[in-house]
């Protein structure tokens, strides 16, 4: 894979890193909490390159891109991915979020619809009801050591400073373990097309994915036999589930394109 273009934008006070690939119809994807946007969206990328431009971008404190001296929040991270896509000069886009990201682009939806042809929202909860038992729980004792070694990995062959990587640390795990349940109006004020996408074993409970689902007019439902992402990448052991994700590609692209 070579993207056609790289860079940096600066975007409500932070230079923030994108990658551009393919052509067509544009793509935004967004990443999930502790990662890049081309480590959980790789797999997507070579499937789909050849049929959509895709524009990746790492957000806030994330990859390459800058920090802030401020917590993180999904309104934040909308109005980022909006001032990129303005800086850039792309009108208008489908938007694909995994995890975290999914959160971000339902805020982009709610507080930018204008901007949206169609959302992807994967693998994403919006009250703390939704995420499987003891998992807000397990994020009040969070520590550092905890944090999955293939994210460390990653950040650090991005960006190889230290005390950022702990403060991306810092900065997601305060956005979970303060999280506050959304109103069932930012999924109902969703007017754009949108596909809800989890795993049966997903850190996602399917009734959950299936509740926002029922919230938003006219919106597809995919649960898929997979744990969190995996429909869509390598799992953390780096094993990848060649015939599922195809399927997962092929299903979304079919809904991109209608």
């Amino acid at each position: 894979m070579t993207p056609t273009e790289t860079g940096f934008k600066k975007v409500n006070g932070i230079q923030l890193y994108y990658e551009i690939y393919g052509s067509g119809k544009p793509v935004v994807l967004i990443h999930g909490g502790g990662s890049s946007f081309l480590f959980d969206f790789k797999e997507v990328i070579a499937r789909l390159e050849g049929k959509f431009q895709l524009i990746g971008i790492d957000l806030q404190n994330h990859g390459r891109s800058e920090h802030r001296d401020i917590p993180e929040t999904f309104e934040q991270d909308a109005d980022d991915v909006a001032g990129l896509l303005a800086a850039l000069n792309i009108k208008k886009a489908s938007f694909w979020g995994f995890s975290n990201g999914a959160s971000t682009v339902m805020q982009i939806g709610r507080r930018h619809p204008g901007i949206v042809e169609r959302l992807v929202v994967a693998s994403a909860f919006y009250k703390r009801s939704g995420m499987m038992d003891g998992f807000f729980e397990g994020m009040q004792e969070a520590t550092f050591e905890s944090m999955p070694e293939p994210f460390k990995i990653n950040f650090l062959n991005l960006n190889p400073d230290f005390s950022k990587l702990e403060n991306l640390f810092e900065k997601d795990c305060g956005r979970m373990q303060t999280f506050e349940d959304w109103d069932d109006e930012v999924l109902i004020s969703l007017t754009s097309p949108t596909l809800f996408i989890s795993g049966d074993q997903d850190v996602i409970k399917p009734e959950h994915t299936a509740a926002m689902w029922r919230l938003v007019k006219d919106a597809r439902l995919l649960i898929l036999p997979a744990a969190h992402g995996t429909y869509m990448m390598p799992d953390f052991d780096g094993n990848t589930d060649t015939g599922l994700i195809d399927f997962t590609v092929k299903e979304v692209e079919k809904f991109l394109i209608r």
